[in-house]
């Protein structure tokens, strides 16, 4: 509970609690794109014919079902004219081996050069859309675009439906379950890419209940012991499986 509460224009926060003082200095500066990590994806478009492709961070996911997501792009971008005629694009995971592609098709346009030869990307057939897929990517997210939002300042937000995703086997385990942590993921912050570290949790790792112990008794008792804490493990560890897996897949 807070005992005290002191502002400064400098100093967000100063409180004793519980004998503890916690100090934060922080200065205030006007809003600013300065959200991170973003993803720095490849997002393909075109066709299999002349195909191209651009890097955007600002995308992400809108809603869980069914699948949407957005892109943002400059409408000066080559590649703006090219979506908003199609209707169709491909968002490409980063990874840390693509990380030269992947700042070079940020800085560079397809109006003066194939960027797919320039950087030796492999443009592949998708299953829905027109456009290519960028094979070097583990994964692919065929998009349809559904609105084109103007969004009165520096972008345009195109609001598409995923309708295919294309997954590298090579992520698969043996129960055909993805193993996104293979891929070697990259990310972008504050103008520096970085490659994703250690793993520091599970999707609802924080609420999730530990497993009781299974009793170690020995006769009658024992066995009814043992019997019962196991049948709860049973259904307890495949609720809470089932609906941890369920979300995550749905997040």
């Amino acid at each position: 509970m807070l005992e005290a509460l002191v502002f400064h224009p400098f100093w967000c926060l100063g409180a004793q609690r519980k004998g503890m003082v916690i100090a934060m200095s922080k200065q205030v500066w006007k809003g600013s794109a300065l959200v991170a990590p973003v993803p720095p994806a490849l997002v393909s478009c075109g066709t299999l014919e002349a195909p191209n492709v651009l890097t955007v961070a600002w995308t992400g996911m809108l809603q869980s079902q069914p699948p949407k997501t957005y892109i943002s792009v400059r409408p000066e971008r080559y590649s703006h004219g090219l979506i908003t005629e199609s209707r169709e694009f491909v968002i490409n995971l980063p990874t840390a081996a693509l990380v030269r592609a992947i700042d070079y098709c940020g800085v560079r346009s397809g109006r003066d050069e194939s960027k797919f030869e320039a950087m030796h990307l492999t443009a592949l057939a998708a299953s829905q859309v027109s456009c290519p897929l960028v094979g070097e990517s583990p994964v692919n997210l065929e998009c349809r675009v559904t609105d084109i939002v103007k969004l009165g300042g520096s972008h345009d937000m195109f609001i598409a439906d995923i309708v295919a995703v294309n997954v590298d086997e090579e992520l698969l385990d043996e129960k055909g379950r993805l193993r996104l942590a293979k891929a070697g993921l990259c990310t972008y912050a504050h103008g520096e890419y970085f490659a994703l570290g250690k793993k520091i949790g599970d999707f609802g790792f924080s609420v999730k209940k530990k497993k009781k112990k299974r009793p170690s008794g020995n006769g009658s008792n024992g066995n009814n012991g043992g019997n019962a804490p196991a049948g709860n493990n049973g259904n307890g560890g495949g609720s809470e499986g089932g609906n941890n897996g369920g979300t995550h897949q749905n997040q």
